[in-house]
């Protein structure tokens, strides 16, 4: 009875620290990648608020063609219009271009 308790406490312990180990850098690839979705995430939401800003946009239309609505004020004439992100583009992968060498193709020096 009385050898539970501290079974239970190191074993407690022992799960305490493997939970805390640190985790290993990710990789340049994981990187990459990780960035790729947050772009993706960035020009997903970017489209969502252009559909919003054009559904907003049709229900006004719809409110000022179809009730005597007040004429607009200068709150109101100073929104900027829709601006549409445009398609998806992937980021460029940066490829390695290696040094020019010094000496011409023939590999002689240059006589004067």
């Amino acid at each position: 009875m009385y050898i539970k308790k501290p079974l239970l406490l190191v074993i407690g312990i022992l799960l305490c620290a493997s939970v805390a180990a640190k985790l290993p850098a990710p990789s340049e690839e994981a990187k990459a990648k990780a960035d790729e979705a947050k772009a993706k995430t960035a020009w997903t939401d970017k489209v969502a608020s252009y559909q919003l800003c054009k559904a907003q946009d049709r229900v006004a239309a719809y409110y000022l063609k179809s009730k005597a609505a007040p004429t607009p004020t200068a709150a109101t004439t100073g929104i900027p219009p829709c601006a549409d992100p445009g398609p998806y583009v992937a980021a460029q992968v940066a490829t390695k271009v290696g040094v020019a060498d010094s000496l011409p193709l023939n590999k002689e020096p240059i006589k004067k």
